[in-house]
């Protein structure tokens, strides 16, 4: 795969400041797909460009999914067009390779990040379902696109053009605009990603849309491609970002809640219905259900815990607490902690809420967070959400393999559920009741399963 910018702004070798490569050297940067190599073929004072070349190694890219299976492996896993397109292992490439460009920094050249200069982007091959999609995407961030068709085969060229073309865009832009716009792009143009998306999507969408994608007139169609048409994703980043909406008369039709909508909204009810003021959100992820405990006045106190920092760090962004961890809400406290060590921070409180936790824990594990959640800090009440296996056969495809998540360790039947809540109910002084979540199915159930214990 090949990416060039060349650009004619004087001196054009300026453009090595922005890129932070210098003109006069070839590196190469190893990143989890392959190498990428960065040189410029040109570099004047009146023209100057710079190549990304990503060389990508199919037996690395195919080994290097943790949830893909040894009898599971295909030719076709490593004889495809990954090598040779404009994809999301190009997005990769040019965080790792170009990520202080993407950001805007320079401090040697800090008023030509700011400014728009003539710039010109050659892909060698960028896949599109559709040729005049390239131009509505590139066109209303102010690019001229030429866009050329390339043969499935230039010996048989009756067998006609592929859905890959080169393209040329030029235009007078920012530069770490265009290399942002480049990163959202090219996968949303291709359809497909190399791993699993998940949440921090949405905010890698909205940090590297800032400035232009939130007026683009396609954007709810990029955010859709972009998050892999996952129906809870795009409903959770348009929640965030109400800019991402679908058009007017897409939203008037009536739709079903997505699934972790409803999963939310009956842990809501059920912590409501139980008179709880002071709730633990134990592996409170991104912050979703402390966003909708926050709208109510009956949770005087709300503590979020998660063992990932990076989570905690989204969610205090998402929830507004720019200085966190230096000054917390009134109501509202976030920090970083294992559901494996018993930490005095979570007792004495009336409620606790796992939400889609427990199927993150090796079974060997679930032992020790019982102590830890049921024994040590042991609210009144104790509501578990995780999923029924038995409802995976209503998907078509699972990514994941035969779990809906590469990192869920197991997915418990109803039965597997209900026996494992009663074992925990009776020896730690519980009584537990279970409820499902989602649409039923005669014989499978729902999606979703609850428990909620209460002492």
């Amino acid at each position: 795969m090949l990416l060039t910018i060349s650009t004619t702004i004087e001196p054009a070798t300026d453009l090595g400041y922005l890129l932070h490569k210098h003109p006069d050297r070839a590196q190469s940067f190893d990143f989890s797909a392959g190498t990428a190599h960065v040189f410029y073929p040109l570099a004047s004072k009146e023209r100057c460009t710079a190549a990304l070349v990503v060389d990508v190694d199919p037996v690395r890219l195919v080994r290097g999914h943790a949830h893909t299976r040894r009898d599971k492996w295909t030719v076709d896993q490593y004889v495809n067009d990954r090598p040779y397109v404009a994809s999301s292992l190009l997005s990769v490439a040019i965080r790792e390779v170009y990520g202080t460009a993407v950001a805007g920094n320079c401090s040697a050249r800090p008023q030509l990040v700011k400014t728009a200069i003539p710039l010109q982007i050659e892909l060698s091959a960028l896949p599109a379902p559709d040729e005049s999609l390239i131009a509505d995407l590139f066109e209303p961030l102010g690019y001229e696109v030429e866009t050329h068709p390339i043969a499935l085969d230039p010996e048989f060229p009756h067998w006609g053009d592929s859905r890959y073309f080169e393209v040329t865009l030029s235009g007078t832009v920012l530069l770490h605009e265009a290399l942002s716009q480049l990163y959202i792009l090219c996968p949303v143009l291709d359809g497909d990603k190399h791993y699993w998306v998940d949440e921090e999507e949405i905010d890698k969408l909205a940090r590297h849309g800032e400035g232009w994608l939130f007026d683009h007139p396609r954007r709810h169609w990029i955010a859709k491609r972009y998050l892999i048409y996952q129906r809870d994703l795009l409903d959770c980043a348009v929640e965030g970002y109400p800019a991402l909406a679908p058009p007017p008369r897409e939203e008037e039709e009536e739709r079903t809640p997505p699934l972790y909508v409803r999963r939310m909204d009956a842990v809501v009810e059920a912590l409501l219905d139980s008179g709880a003021r002071r709730v633990l959100d134990l592996g409170c992820g991104d912050g979703q259900l402390i966003r909708r405990l926050r709208e109510h006045s009956q949770f005087v106190e709300i503590f979020g815990v998660d063992v990932n920092l990076r989570s905690v760090k989204r969610a205090a962004r998402r929830l507004g607490l720019e200085t966190w961890p230096d000054i917390e809400d009134e109501r509202l406290k976030l920090a970083t902690g294992s559901l494996l060590y018993r930490d005095r921070r979570l007792e004495g409180y009336d409620a606790a809420a796992l939400v889609e936790v427990i199927e993150h824990l090796e079974p060997s594990k679930l032992a020790t967070m019982e102590e830890v959640v049921f024994e040590h800090a042991r609210p009144r009440v104790i509501v578990v959400t995780t999923p029924n296996r038995e409802y995976n056969v209503e998907w078509e495809t699972l990514p994941a393999g035969d779990v809906r998540h590469e990192d869920h360790r197991f997915e418990w039947t109803r039965r597997e559920f209900r026996e494992w809540a009663q074992s925990v109910a009776h020896r730690y002084g519980y009584t537990v009741t279970h409820r499902g979540i989602g649409e039923s199915v005669d014989g499978i159930g729902t999606p979703t399963q609850m428990g909620i214990f209460t002492r």
